[in-house]
Parts: structure tokens; sequence; C-alpha cells
């Protein structure tokens, strides 16, 4: 069975993303202008308050929010972002990241980002907006 449009996209930007690579996300599961992420905390990734640091989770909320939003074939970069962090994390916690497309312009999309443990508990909400550029994915 071939691969889907939204596949071959992330599978590219995956091979280039080094950080995302760090962060060590795996993808579970992606389609057109939606893309889900899951990682485990790691003791480097905690603060002095032994708590995942903040830019953990965004980032990782980031990079779904970059993979659901080239998923539609053009490239889009993000242009504002903001999360709400509603409960803590440390050292051995995992997370899953659910980026859903809310709204698709010609050049503005707006994505919305779930980021939950396994049994479903909200610990962050993050929004993303982005740029759609006129460049396509090479397929």
């Amino acid at each position: 069975m071939p691969l889907s449009k939204a596949t071959q996209i992330i599978d590219q930007m995956m091979a280039k993303d080094g950080f995302t690579a760090w962060l060590g996300a795996v993808r579970l599961e992606e389609g057109e202008g939606f893309c889900k992420l899951q990682m485990t905390i790691r003791k480097e990734m905690c603060n002095g308050f032994g708590i995942a640091h903040g830019g953990i989770s965004y980032s990782l909320a980031d990079s779904a929010l970059a993979f659901a939003s080239n998923s539609h074939g053009q490239h889009a970069v993000s242009i504002e972002t903001s999360i709400s962090y509603l409960k803590p994390l440390a050292e051995g916690d995992t997370i899953i990241a659910t980026a859903k497309k809310i709204s698709l312009g010609k050049s503005i999309a707006v994505y919305e980002v779930w980021i939950e443990k396994p049994n479903s508990e909200l610990v962050a909400l993050f929004k993303g907006t982005v740029y759609r550029k006129p460049k396509e994915w090479d397929l």
C-alpha cells in the first residue's frame, strides 16, 4: 500500500529533525492536518524543582504542530504560538501531543495541540498559527 501524502511529508521532515529525535518523540498517528506524537520525560529534561522544564512539552507540541501543518502539502512555518501548562510533569512521565487543524486558509492556518498523559489527563494546551508558503512539498 502506498504511503499517504502526510506520511511522506512527515518522513521527509523527521529525516532532518535532530531536535525531535533528541526529544525521543515517536509518531503514533498522522493524517492530513493531524499528528500525534509520544515521548517520555528524561532526567536531563527536568529543572531544579524536579519537574519537566516547560520547554519540553512546548517543544513536543511545536513538533506536532509542524508535522500537522505541513501535512497538507504546502510548506508551513509557525508565526505565533502559546501554551498553557495545567499540570507538572516528572521524570518517567509519558506524554502524548495531538495536533489538530482548527482553521485552514490559503496562507494562514490555526492548530490546537492537546498534551496528555496516556490516561487522557490533560497537562497542557498549545495553540499555533502558521504561515502557509506557496512552496509545495516534493513527493
